[in-house]
């Protein structure tokens, strides 16, 4: 099992490095690392609240970056959801990220994984599990990351988790006050007290909420 996988963080690089490399062809010919849109330290605090969790969604993969982090740490007998449309590209049928995401999160083999290829809104109509680790990195826009923590929040049972990646605004961060992650966080746990949820940890652009 690989213990991490080549990454490029543009968030961590000069954003040049990855100026004409960011198109997952580069990737799947080993010509770059797969491209993690998360801080290390956001992908330590990840692990560390994901660790031994057994039914856990993320919504948003890209090329599975994050996935393949929350893989690493989930129980053995762990479902890992990822939920993403990947939209055709060029060649009908066909959608490279997707092929990045696959063959990046199967260096790992701790858990089961089940791609979802679907918008997170359609894939939460017919959504029955209970979700013990819940990952909110999709559509950025407010009524997008909203609808997103109505429609799955519901399923995270009593002590199970949800993070909030883009979602708070830091020294020298990328997210700015007007983001959708960080007005949605901020209208439900830092405006008013919330008596079902509330803010276990945080750091850079991560936000992690726990149900009491």
């Amino acid at each position: 099992m690989l213990s991490r996988l080549q990454l490029f963080r543009p968030y961590d690089r000069n954003p040049n490095a990855l100026r004409y490399r960011r198109h997952p062809a580069f990737c799947l010919t080993k010509l770059r690392g797969i491209i993690a849109e998360h801080s290390e330290a956001e992908e330590l605090m990840l692990q560390r609240h994901a660790r031994g969790r057994k039914s856990l969604v993320e919504i948003g993969v890209a090329e599975g970056a994050s996935a393949f982090a929350l893989r690493r740490v989930a129980d053995v007998s762990a479902v890992l959801y990822l939920v993403d449309p990947y939209l055709p590209g060029r060649i009908p049928g066909l959608n490279l990220t997707k092929l990045c995401a696959q063959r990046n999160v199967n260096g790992c083999t701790n858990a089961t994984v089940r791609f979802l290829e679907d918008f997170s809104h359609n894939a939460s109509k017919t959504w029955r599990t209970a979700i013990d680790f819940l990952f909110i990195d999709g559509d950025h826009s407010y009524e997008a990351c909203m609808r997103d923590w109505q429609e799955w929040s519901p399923f995270v049972e009593a002590s199970g988790i949800v993070a909030f990646h883009d979602a708070r605004t830091f020294q020298g961060g990328w997210p700015r006050e007007d983001w959708g992650p960080v007005m949605v966080v901020n209208q439900l746990f830092r405006e008013r007290v919330n008596s079902d949820w509330t803010i276990i940890d945080e750091v850079d652009s991560l936000v992690v909420a726990q149900r009491i």
